[in-house]
């Protein structure tokens, strides 16, 4: 058990020294006392006696130093021996030590926000069971002559079939999302519009999720007959409900319906997106003929593939049965040729993917050039201390102590500015999420060990990389040679000053890459937000309104004589130049289209057809938003309901389907079959569905024709028209007190809603520029300043020998413009490659865009200058006397 003991003394010489210490001097007394009492028993005097036995044990002291080297942890000791020699060194210089700090803090803590948003919303699975193993389905729809759809949305009739026929997926199941609810005034609250999703009664089961509280839909749920149930998400249960458990059974109306609350999803549970409110049985709320439809692409679906069974098997499985029917459907051109699916995961963070990616790669490069910050920072003060070596190595120091020292307190440094930077990533994050609450997995971002571990990795790879570089500077062999340099036959080192300005140049490179990426984005959003979309949008105020199907049946009077009379009101209102309601205002999304035939033109061969997008609009519409008649002229009072015969097109829609031909008075036939005739009777001005996308050829059939029941209202005004929102809700409510309005946005903020995602790349890696070109300028500045400051007596000597201050002048500028020129060339040659990387997400705007180029090469050189021209002064005015005398 000697093994044992030997243990217990090292830790007790870890835990409590002096305790051990004491046991340890009590041990080697007792031994020594025995020794002396045993040379007393044989016959030796005291003196005689202590003698001996010192001459057996050897010197006391020396035994007992030998003895507590076996028992210590020399390693340890000497790690918090140097830990405690580092902090005083660092201490003592408080200002370098904050600037140190402060930089890595900057570093480490976007990296580590940007790692959190990019593990919560791309890396962390799903919190689903299994989610590796779903997929989302789609259908594979080319129209010949038309876009081809190859990840296409699926129709009610063709997952029906899927259902029944396949035999490679274990569960699949349809759900309808980003649908609107309207909920009614109850207890004292407010109506509301909701974000609801219709889905089938097998969705929760597929994914494997529960219920939090209550149950889920069951077959019996889902059908048209049945009663209407609903199951709230966690935060509306909390927000609108006060969390009371006494929800369960409780009936509240949706769309003027009655239904009844039957669960409550779990708190972490976002699907399809974060902003659903509630779910609602998919066969219940939508009319059977849509169901069963092959053509009408409207919902999205989820299957499991059975075990054994891959993902390409399901799919070519749903294919074979998709090109059944479509070999059954020849005549019906929008019923698809085949199926496609991708993992769940990446469908529901679509296209923030490259972003984010992106975005990372910008704090990587932050890090970086703090990194390089430091690591010049520390060699610097190595230079100044270098004398201090030199004596220490003269008087036996080793090099691998030095170079101890050196990282020791890079590691400092880098965990000071990793704890910093960890609170300033939480801040960050917490910020990030509630600012971009619409982004998808918000509830996956969060800070756990994983982040921890990362944050320690960070903080190691900068205590490594700055304190490497700088302990290899600092433990120059040649070091020695740090005595001779201050004599006046020897001027300063030029060597010293080579490292950094490397260092310098490769900090500026990434400034470059940074700052040309940034203007990139920046210029891409300028020329987004200044896209035309063909209509007004100073001054215009949108909000949409859904009518309940329940008290506005559809088709039918109901909705026409609500639009006509709610118009009438808010046009009466002061202030109020025009009004009118559309069904989708320009820049609010691409909606729906239509398929139609044009009467005048041949039949289409079997397999072709023909659509285009389409929205239902008041006569006055196009007069409120400013989009101009071309030809013919509006619809007339009399397009209402059964009378409804009249279409207007885009003059997009007249190049594309009518090509040389006069469009007005042509017949249009809505559908595959549809038997109605539409005439043309105007041409309008292109707009544009989206303000990043090219203009759609697009039909406006008569509002009043009472085919729908939701619009959004546009009022312009010739003062500030937000002050109207309230007045026109009010009008509003006097006719429906349970109808809810929702989006109330100025065109202007709908514009600004939909270029969000533009906007806030922009700004953040703009964000990241600066800093960065802050960080750049910091260095130059240093780097020239501590050269003046090595090369005092030099410029003291040309002074005096007769050197004109401009010239002292330019020799500084050049000396710290030349690593900024340097790493300006490489910045661009790396710009060039790098810049193509974010080409998927400029708008108009070339990767290799010269003036952009040009101008951060303008704009960096400004800075480097302006950065070097106060030392460069300070040198160009120094006293010669005083600077050789100072020698």
């Amino acid at each position: 058990m000697r093994w044992f003991d030997r243990l217990s003394m090292r830790i007790l010489m870890l835990l409590s020294r002096g305790q051990a210490g004491t046991r340890l001097d009590q041990e080697l007394g007792f031994h020594l006392d025995r020794q002396i009492a045993e040379n007393l028993a044989a016959g030796m005097n005291p003196e005689e006696a202590r003698y001996a036995a010192l001459r057996l044990f050897g010197n006391p002291a020396l035994l007992r130093d030998q003895t507590r080297a076996g028992w210590n942890w020399s390693g340890l000791e000497q790690f918090w021996r140097d830990l405690r020699i580092s902090a005083r060194t660092l201490r003592r210089t408080p200002g370098f030590t904050a600037v140190a700090i402060l930089v890595l803090a900057l570093g480490i803590g976007a990296n580590v926000a940007l790692f959190t948003v990019v593990r919560g919303v791309l890396l962390r699975p799903l919190p689903f069971n299994d989610p590796g193993r779903l997929l989302m389905l789609y259908e594979n729809t080319v129209v010949s002559g038309n876009q081809d759809f190859h990840y296409n949305q699926v129709a009610g009739g063709i997952y029906d079939a899927w259902r029944k026929e396949n035999d490679t997926l274990s569960s699949i199941a349809l759900f309808r999302g980003f649908v609107d609810a309207s909920l009614s005034a109850s207890g004292g609250a407010l109506p509301e519009v909701l974000r609801a999703a219709n889905v089938g009664w097998n969705l929760f089961p597929t994914l494997g999720v529960q219920p939090a509280l209550g149950r889920g839909f069951s077959a019996a749920d889902d059908s048209p007959s049945a009663n209407g149930t609903v199951v709230l998400s966690w935060s509306l249960w909390q927000r609108r409900f006060g969390g009371d458990p006494g929800i369960l059974n409780r009936t509240i109306e949706l769309n003027a319906k009655a239904y009844t609350v039957i669960g409550v999803m779990p708190s972490w549970f976002q699907f399809p997106d974060s902003t659903t409110q509630l779910w609602t049985p998919v066969y219940h709320d939508n009319p059977e003929t849509l169901m069963t439809k092959l053509d009408n692409h409207m919902f999205r679906v989820v299957g499991r593939p059975k075990p054994g069974v891959t993902p390409a098997q399901a799919t070519a499985n749903l294919t074979v049965i998709t090109r059944r029917i479509h070999n059954a459907h020849l005549d019906d051109p929008f019923i698809s040729v085949g199926a496609n699916s991708r993992p769940l995961l990446e469908h529901m963070v679509g296209d923030i993917r490259r972003p984010l990616y992106v975005l990372l790669a910008a704090t990587a490069c932050l890090l970086l050039i703090a990194c390089l910050n430091v690591a010049n920072l520390l060699i610097a003060r190595a230079a100044a201390r270098r004398k201090e070596l030199a004596i220490r190595t003269a008087m036996g120091g080793g090099r691998m102590r030095l170079l101890r020292e050196h990282l020791m307190e890079s590691f400092l440094l880098s965990a000071a500015g990793g704890a910093a930077g960890l609170a300033l990533a939480y801040g960050a994050v917490l910020w990030l999420v509630h600012t971009r609450h619409d982004m998808v997995r918000t509830g996956a971002i969060r800070m756990d060990a994983v982040v921890a571990v990362f944050t320690v990795g960070v903080i190691v790879l900068c205590a490594l990389f700055s304190g490497f570089v700088s302990a290899l500077n600092a433990g120059d062999r040649r070091v020695l040679l740090a005595l001779h340099e201050s004599s006046r036959t020897s001027s300063a080192g030029t060597a010293r000053t080579r490292l950094r300005k490397i260092l310098l140049a490769a900090e500026v490179g990434l400034t470059v890459v940074l700052l040309v990426a940034a203007s990139l984005l920046l210029k891409s959003y300028q020329r987004l937000r200044a896209t035309n979309l063909g209509c007004i949008t100073s001054n215009v105020l949108t909000m949409s309104v859904r009518l309940p199907g329940a008290r506005y049946k559809t088709p039918g009077p109901a909705p026409v004589d609500f639009f006509r009379t709610s118009l009438e009101r808010v046009r009466a209102l002061p202030g109020v130049e025009a009004a009118g309601f559309v069904t989708g205002v320009p820049g609010q999304g691409y909606l729906d289209d239509m398929a139609f035939n044009i009467v005048e033109h041949p039949p289409l061969p079997p397999g072709q057809g023909t659509f285009a997008l389409y929205r239902f609009a008041d006569p006055r519409y196009f007069a409120a938003m400013g989009i101009p008649i071309l030809r013919g002229h509006t619809f007339d009072d009399g397009q209402a309901l059964d009378r409804a015969n009249e279409v207007i097109v885009s003059e997009s829609f007249v190049n594309k389907f009518f090509p040389g031909e006069e469009p007005i008075g042509k017949h249009l036939r809505q559908g595959v079959t549809g038997q109605r005739l539409w005439t043309i009777v105007g041409v309008v001005g292109d707009t544009r569905f989206s303000i990043g996308e090219p203009s759609q050829p697009m039909q406006y059939y008569p509002l009043y024709s009472g085919q729908q029941s939701n619009g959004t209202l546009v009022v312009r005004s010739s003062r500030d028209v937000e002050q109207l929102a309230l007045p026109v809700q009010h009008i509003i409510q006097g006719m429906d007190r349970d109808l809810p309005v929702s989006n109330v946005l100025t065109m202007d903020q709908l514009l600004g809603k939909s270029t969000l995602d533009q906007s806030f790349d922009a700004t953040l890696i703009t964000g990241f520029a600066v800093l960065s070109l802050l960080l750049a300028a910091a260095g130059l500045f240093g780097v020239l300043s501590y050269v003046v400051a090595q090369r005092s007596s030099e410029i003291g000597i040309r002074i005096a020998l007769g050197a004109q201050r401009g010239q002292v002048l330019g020799l500084m500028l050049a000396d710290g413009l030349r690593p900024a020129i340097f790493g300006l060339f490489l910045g661009l040659a790396a710009s060039a490659a790098a810049t193509r990387l974010i080409k998927s997400m400029l708008y108009e705007t070339r990767p290799l865009d010269p003036l952009v180029f040009a101008a951060v090469a303008a704009s960096l050189l400004a800075v480097a200058a302006l950065a070097c021209l106060v030392p460069a002064c300070r040198a160009s005015h120094l006293d010669p006397m005083q600077a050789l005398r100072t020698e």
